[in-house]
C-alpha cells in the first residue's frame, strides 16, 4: 500500500474548518458555541440566531441518543446486540438504528460493496485509531473477508428487525452514522426556531441558512499534506452539509509504511485511491458522510458514476499531484470555492 507519509502524527484530523464569521455590522445576536465529546469525536454546534440552553441541550441530547444506539463501544447498544446476535437471530431495532442501516445497505448496493456497513471485522482487526492498532497477517484478513458483504444482511420492515446472516458478522455504522446525527441535530435546532447554525461532528459540517450578514457560509477544507488548520480551499454553502473523507484522518506507520483507516471492503487492506481527500456536498449529511467513504475507494471515473446517479450531489477532490477534481454541478458554478492553497490547481 503506498501512501504520502503524513507531516503529522495526529490519529485524529478534523477535515473540515470553519472560517471565522467577519462582518462590520453589529449582530443583534451574539453567536454561542456549545461542543461536548461523543459520537468519537468533538461534536460542537454554534448557534448564530437564537442561541438558547433548550435548543442546545435537546440537539446533544439527540446527538447522545443516536450515539447510545449505534456505538460499538457498548455492549448495549442496539449495533452491539445485533453483531452479538449474528448468524443466530434477527434482533428488533428502534427507528434510528433500522432507518440507518437500511440506508447504509441501499448505498452499499449502489457504491458495489466500495461503501460496506460489514466492514466491522476488518475495522476490528486493524483497530486504526484504537488502542492497540496492527497490521493483520495475511491468513487473517483472508478469513474475515468472507464476513463483508452487506448481502448478508436481512432488513424486515414489518418489525424493524436485522440479521446478519453469518456468525462472526460486524455492522459498524462508523461510516455514515455521525452524517444521521448531524441531520437530526439540524432537525431538532429548527424546531426551536433556529435557522442560523453550524453543526460540526469532527469535520462532519452542515449548515442551516446564511450567516447573519447575508452572505454564505465559508467552510475551509482541510489541505491533506499539512498539520491540522491549514485548509486548501474555502467552499461556500448554504442549507448544506459538506463531509470529506481522507487517509490522514487516521493512519498507522509500521516499518516506514502508511496504513490508513479507509479499508477495501474487496482486499481487506487500505484503499490506494486516486485522492488524497473526498468532500461530498449535498442536503442530507447522512448521504455525505456515506457516499465520501464510498468515492475515496472508487476512484475518479467510478466515483463519478455514483455522484451522478443521485440528485443534488456534488464533489470536491484533491490528488496527489495537487490537482483539484471537480463533479460537473461544481464546474457550472452550482457549489463555488476558493483556493487558498496556491500550490493546488484546478483540472478542468
Amino acid at each position: 500500500m503506498k501512501y504520502r507519509k503524513p507531516k503529522h502524527h495526529l490519529l485524529f484530523i478534523s477535515m473540515i474548518l470553519i472560517i471565522s464569521l467577519s462582518s462590520c455590522t453589529k449582530r443583534p445576536v451574539e453567536p454561542q458555541a456549545q461542543s461536548f465529546l461523543m459520537l468519537g469525536t468533538v461534536c460542537k454546534i454554534t448557534i448564530y440566531d437564537k442561541p438558547t440552553e433548550e435548543a442546545f441541550k435537546a440537539a446533544f441530547a439527540r446527538l447522545r441518543e443516536i450515539e447510545q444506539k449505534m456505538t460499538l463501544h457498548s455492549a448495549s447498544s442496539e449495533i452491539a446486540l445485533i453483531n452479538h446476535s449474528s448468524g443466530i437471530e434477527s434482533v428488533a431495532v428502534s427507528e434510528d438504528t433500522f432507518a440507518v442501516i437500511k440506508k447504509a445497505v441501499e448505498i452499499a448496493q449502489a457504491s458495489g460493496g466500495a461503501f460496506d456497513p460489514t466492514i466491522g471485522p476488518l475495522v476490528q482487526a486493524w483497530d486504526i485509531g484504537g488502542d492497540n492498532p496492527r497490521r493483520p497477517s495475511q491468513e487473517e484478513i483472508d478469513a474475515l473477508l468472507p464476513l463483508v458483504d452487506y448481502r448478508q444482511v436481512v432488513l424486515k420492515e414489518q418489525d424493524r428487525s436485522v440479521f446478519l446472516k453469518k456468525k462472526g458478522m460486524v455492522l459498524d455504522l462508523g461510516g455514515i452514522a455521525k452524517g444521521y446525527a448531524a441531520d437530526q441535530a439540524a432537525l431538532v435546532l429548527r424546531s426551536f426556531g433556529v435557522e442560523q447554525a453550524i453543526v460540526n461532528l469532527g469535520g462532519n459540517v452542515l449548515v442551516l441558512g446564511r450567516k447573519p450578514d447575508g452572505n454564505l457560509w465559508r467552510i475551509g477544507v482541510q489541505d491533506p499534506e499539512q498539520d491540522r488548520g491549514a485548509y486548501a480551499i474555502i467552499v461556500q454553502l448554504q442549507d448544506t452539509s459538506l463531509v470529506t473523507s481522507g487517509p490522514y484522518e487516521r493512519f498507522l506507520i509500521i516499518e516506514g509504511e502508511t496504513y490508513h483507516h479507509i479499508l477495501d471492503t474487496k482486499t481487506g487492506y487500505p484503499v490506494d485511491s486516486d485522492f488524497t481527500s473526498a468532500s461530498i456536498i449535498t442536503h442530507s449529511s447522512l448521504l455525505a458522510d456515506a457516499l465520501s467513504t464510498s468515492v475515496y475507494a472508487l476512484g475518479y471515473e467510478k466515483g463519478m458514476v455514483l455522484i451522478n446517479s443521485f440528485e443534488g450531489v456534488e464533489a470536491i477532490f484533491f490528488t496527489e499531484d495537487h490537482e483539484i477534481l471537480q463533479s460537473d454541478g461544481v464546474k457550472q458554478g452550482l457549489v463555488t470555492f476558493s483556493v487558498t492553497n496556491q500550490a493546488y490547481r484546478i483540472q478542468n
